[in-house]
């Protein structure tokens, strides 16, 4: 009786390994495993040229910003002193 269940469950065992490799070749290939690790390792390799790229976008916003800051202070009579050179040109 005992002999006979254990029996069972080492073919039921048996069973589930043959279903699991089964679904494992047909749907876990070796690319689809590999893929995001060669994707992350690319990114890790190429991480210094997005950061360069970011440094670059960065500083043209700040350039345009303080083109921006010293048009403002060029033509508001109230933004330091600034402002009077148009005012007094008027």
């Amino acid at each position: 009786m005992l002999q006979q269940v254990i029996i069972n469950k080492i073919q039921d065992l048996k069973n589930f390994l043959g279903f699991a490799r089964y679904y494992a070749q047909r749907n876990l290939t070796p690319q689809v495993l590999f893929a995001p690790m060669v994707s992350s390792i690319k990114d890790a390799l190429s991480i210094m040229k997005k950061k360069k790229m970011a440094k670059y976008r960065l500083d043209y916003q700040m350039y345009k910003l303080k083109q921006m800051e010293s048009l403002i202070a060029e033509n508001n009579s109230h933004y330091f002193i600034t402002g009077r050179k148009i005012n007094d040109i008027r």
